[in-house]
């Protein structure tokens, strides 16, 4: 029975290292985070500049004021959000 004594602290020292890396394993790291939060935010704002782009354009060509550049910049951001709502949906 003395023998198990000693063994005791190495034998929990194992079991919570192990424990510890499961845990770290499953915990995305902070970098990958970060790149998600990146990837969402340019799958929002890409169509809204894009919007944005195509309808200054338009008024340009038929001098029309904002006529065309502000429904288009709606369009383009209602679109990035769906977009952005669907890739979450998806990870």
């Amino acid at each position: 029975m003395t023998a198990d004594k000693p063994e005791q602290p190495i034998v929990e020292a194992i079991r919570t290292r192990a424990e510890r890396r499961r845990l770290a394993e499953r915990l995305p790291s902070v970098a990958r985070n970060l790149g998600q939060i990146g990837v969402l935010g340019w799958q929002i704002v890409l169509p809204a500049l894009v919007g944005l782009a195509i309808g200054r354009w338009l008024d340009h060509r038929l001098a029309s004021g904002i006529f065309w550049t502000a429904p288009l910049l709606l369009v383009g951001l209602a679109m990035g959000c769906w977009l952005g709502w669907r890739w979450m949906h998806r990870q």
